[in-house]
């Protein structure tokens, strides 16, 4: 047990490295295709010469993208650059800002650097302080849509189940690599994925025997009850309409809308499987929880039929490193 445990920290260890070198690598293309278009419209507006207010935009966009920290190392490797190419050819920096002597040359550089690293410090520091709002806001919002759940749940087991889908998902979606948006538009359409159930009888939601016909069609109700109930709110809590909508859907179209594939969005692929995952290991009227691990072996047999197979592939690495555990007291409420 205890070296399954350490390989599996070990393998999620080295997957947030892999993670980080990608996104440090797309960083990397993202700043060399800025200083690319400088040399390009300085080569266009000025042949014969470097005009250094172009050397600006690699930092200006590095500060507007990915904060303080790398728009002061892209200032620096402006400053850089410009100084290596004044040093290797000289008769490049003939532009109108630059004029004079070698002394009044050098003054000019040394005044665009430091001005160069007081905007790139600026507006880092602006941009961090929008993403510190931005991300107050989200907690704001997430938390308002738990409240919200809290009210208008019809029973507790659709509460809690909601809680812990939104937990579930939220590991897949990191998992499949998504963006904090979408992780958060995930998490939201998961607490919210069964307000539909508001208006379905507490008799029906409890019914240990199997269901009729009639039955079985007013559950399915419930799914377009929700997106009639959130469609108004609009905002923010549009783009989860779709991932509501098609959550009961199934990869090979045999679900509620016969929808498949691709079609599906893929944040409903991902609530599909968190859902099916806490729906399995729940005590339900009509049937005792099974195990975690039986769980998993049940979606996995449903890999490229019931469920995505990027999906399930996401959702067992997840699994493996513990993710999908939550806390006892989540897990019998």
């Amino acid at each position: 047990m205890s070296y399954a445990l350490a390989g599996s920290r070990q393998s999620r260890y080295w997957s947030e490295w892999y993670q980080r070198i990608g996104d440090v690598n797309r960083e990397l293309w993202l700043l060399l295709s800025m200083f690319v278009i400088a040399a390009l419209l300085n080569l266009v507006v000025a042949s014969h010469g470097v005009i250094l207010e172009l050397y600006t935009l690699p930092t200006l966009f590095s500060a507007y993208f990915f904060g303080r920290r790398h728009a002061v190392m892209c200032a620096i490797a402006s400053i850089l650059l410009v100084i290596g190419v004044s040093v290797l050819n000289p008769s490049l920096l003939v532009s109108s800002a630059i004029v004079g002597d070698d002394a009044a040359k050098w003054f000019d550089i040394a005044i665009w650097g430091g001005l160069l690293t007081v905007i790139a410090y600026a507006m880092g520091t602006l941009y961090e302080i929008k993403e510190r709002h931005v991300r107050e806001l989200r907690r704001t919002y997430l938390g308002i849509l738990s409240i919200l759940q809290q009210f208008i749940s019809n029973d507790k087991y659709t509460h809690n189940h909601s809680y812990r889908v939104a937990m579930y998902a939220a590991s897949i979606a990191v998992r499949l690599g998504f963006s904090e948006e979408r992780i958060d538009d995930v998490r939201a359409a998961a607490l919210l994925h069964d307000i539909g159930k508001l208006e379905t009888s507490r008799e029906l939601l409890h019914k240990a025997a199997a269901l009729s016909t009639e039955e079985m069609g007013e559950m399915r109700r419930h799914v377009k009850k929700g997106v009639e109930f959130l469609q108004p709110l609009g905002g923010a809590l549009s783009r989860i309409l779709p991932i509501v909508l098609a959550h009961h859907e199934r990869f090979d179209g045999s679900g509620y809308e016969s929808i498949k594939g691709e079609e599906i969005p893929l944040e409903a692929r991902v609530l599909a499987v968190a859902d099916a995952y806490d729906a399995l290991t729940s005590d339900r009227p009509y049937r005792r929880a099974i195990t975690p691990f039986e769980a998993k072996e049940i979606i996995l047999k449903g890999k490229g039929s019931s469920f995505d197979p990027r999906v399930v592939d996401a959702f067992a690495v997840a699994f493996e490193a513990h993710e999908m555990d939550l806390p006892e007291s989540l897990l019998v409420m």
